[in-house]
């Protein structure tokens, strides 16, 4: 028990030479000769001890902070967070105003000539390849089948005469074959005319929205006339005019992203089609971009902008924009970790940036890739400053380039 007092108290005259003022009541403690027999004062005595262990620790570290500070003998480390630069290819991207457009419209057209007795669609609505377009009242052609029956009925009369004679050799061959002529013919055009009837419906040849109504119900249908105009929405293209400096930077089948600021959508897919001149007027040229459309959300004339890659940097060295400093000199440089005898420092290094995007830029020339840049607590550093580094990784967001 002397034992701990006489420690105790030398530790506290260590720290009484060391600083102007000592605070007395962190320092003294007294302890009995001899171990108490008592249970209860042994757990008081350990408390106190505990106590006084606790106020010792904190004393013990105020001290040695007071040192550091006023000791010019031993160098102060600032304390930083580094990064290592990212290495990757860098894309930059043109912002390209585009439109939406249908395919070309379809027409639902009647085969024969008649009057629709059916024909209920409006404009706007939604159709299905294969729905009943129209239906045409063809009574003239039942009237016209009814008139050939009666032809063809006297035909094969005049045809089983004459083919009697001629097997009893009587009559010329002539009037034979003549008979067997007319009556052939005449069961031919009534098959035709019978097909005619199988085309009084009409059926939507494609799926999408009715742009126009031609022919309403109860009015005449000519043979080939359209009865709809029908946009085919299922599939739609964004057509944007970009300018010909960019003529190098996009070919058929390159994979493009588009976006559509109105509905916050954003779709990818490949350029179908490239125009094959460039417009006098605003220098130009069209690329198309050939997409599915479920549900027919993409509207036609639908405003979008069309992402081009403009520029391409294989394995780029970026570093967020946020480190670059200048100097007097209007220099661009940064604060690297760097090593010497000692341990870490300060190294400023000249770069130079190329492209940027989203925060990051594009080091162009001044560092190799592996160097830690200082990111955070490098204000006020000075070259060659010693430093307590604490490393960290790039932020997700600086990643995307």
């Amino acid at each position: 028990m002397k034992r701990w007092l006489y420690l105790i108290c030398l530790l506290g005259l260590m720290a009484s030479c060391q600083t102007e003022t000592v605070d007395k009541t962190k320092l003294e403690v007294t302890f009995p000769e001899e171990m108490p027999k008592d249970l209860d004062k042994m757990r008081e005595l350990l408390s106190e001890a505990k106590l006084s262990q606790r106020k010792m620790e904190q004393f013990i570290e105020d001290l040695e902070l007071e040192i550091e500070e006023k000791d010019t003998t031993v160098a102060k480390k600032t304390s930083v967070t580094a990064m290592k630069s990212i290495k990757k290819d860098f894309k930059s991207y043109a912002e390209i105003q585009a439109s939406v457009r249908a395919d070309n419209p379809t027409m639902a057209s009647s085969e024969s000539g008649g009057r629709l007795i059916q024909m209920t669609w409006e404009e706007g609505q939604s159709i299905r390849k294969g729905d009943l377009v129209a239906r045409l009242d063809l009574e003239a052609v039942d009237k016209q089948v009814a008139e050939l029956e009666k032809r063809l009925e006297l035909a094969r009369t005049v045809y089983e005469r004459q083919k009697r004679l001629w097997d009893q050799n009587i009559g010329s061959e002539m009037q034979y074959l003549q008979a067997k002529n007319n009556m052939e013919s005449l069961q031919k055009s009534i098959d035709a005319v019978k097909f005619q009837k199988t085309k009084a419906d009409v059926y939507s040849p494609v799926s999408g929205v009715i742009d126009r109504v031609m022919i309403k119900q109860g009015e005449m249908a000519g043979p080939g006339s359209p009865i709809l105009m029908i946009m085919n929405t299922n599939q739609v293209k964004v057509v944007a005019g970009v300018p010909e400096k960019y003529l190098k930077n996009v070919k058929r089948g390159d994979r493009v992203t588009v976006k559509f600021p109105s509905i916050e959508e954003e779709k990818k897919a490949r350029v179908s089609l490239i125009g094959r001149t460039v417009n006098p007027s605003n220098r130009t040229f069209e690329v198309e971009v050939t997409m599915s459309n479920p549900g027919s959300i993409l509207k036609p004339n639908l405003l979008a902008m069309m992402m081009i890659n403009d520029e391409t940097i294989k394995d780029a060295i970026m570093i967020p924009e946020e480190l670059i400093r200048q100097d007097l000199g209007g220099n661009d440089y940064v604060y690297i970790v760097d090593k010497n005898e000692e341990g870490d420092v300060v190294k400023k290094i000249l770069v130079e940036t190329g492209a940027s995007e989203e925060g990051m830029v594009v080091i162009s020339s001044g560092l190799e890739g592996e160097e830690l840049i200082i990111a955070k607590g490098g204000r006020g550093l000075t070259e060659g400053q010693m430093l307590d580094v604490e490393i960290v990784e790039p932020k997700p967001e600086e990643t995307n380039g």
